[in-house]
């Protein structure tokens, strides 16, 4: 059932832990913008599991804010929390390594992570379609793309509204 007071609770500590973030974009979009829609696109997907959304509105806050997992299991509960992990990366891992590992870790990633993980490739490579991160060049949003393909081909299988959106992206791109 869905809880309208706890998902705005998720947003309103999302937004106060996101606060201070902005986007790569020119624009320098606030941070929060990326989370909710993530959100938003799995709605479009017609995935309406409170969760699922939830995990979305939160992916990035372990990785890129202060907040810890047990901070979002004492706020939002344990499911919550495990979806969230399977979305974070370890920041104190090289780069390429993390990198690495989500391509790996994609394929064993439950179905609600996945779920994430597929709509937050489509919020960012949408965006990489319409600018250039401030300080890529081409080489490095080209290779983003690449990337981010062998990521979405091992979530395969999870929802077509989500795949078939980032298979037209993947073809532009000349990737498939």
């Amino acid at each position: 059932m869905f809880d309208p007071i706890l998902y705005t609770k998720c947003i309103d500590f999302a937004a106060k832990k996101h606060r201070k973030q902005r986007r790569l974009d020119p624009e320098q979009t606030p941070y929060i913008n990326h989370p909710i829609g993530v959100a938003y696109l799995l709605t479009e997907a017609n995935v309406v599991d409170l969760n699922i959304l939830m995990a979305a509105i939160l992916h990035d806050t372990v990785e890129d804010t202060d907040t810890t997992y047990e901070e979002i299991e004492q706020l939002f509960g344990k499911t919550i929390r495990d979806i969230v992990a399977e979305c974070s990366d370890d920041k104190s891992l090289p780069k390429q390594e993390r990198k690495r590992l989500q391509i790996e870790h994609a394929l064993g990633s439950s179905r609600e992570a996945k779920l994430v993980k597929l709509a937050d490739k489509l919020y960012n490579l949408r965006d990489l379609e319409r600018t250039l991160p401030t300080g890529w060049t081409e080489d490095r949003r080209c290779e983003y793309f690449k990337w981010a393909k062998q990521v979405v081909d091992n979530l395969r299988g999870t929802n077509d509204h989500l795949e078939n959106a980032l298979d037209e992206i993947f073809k532009k791109q000349n990737l498939m």
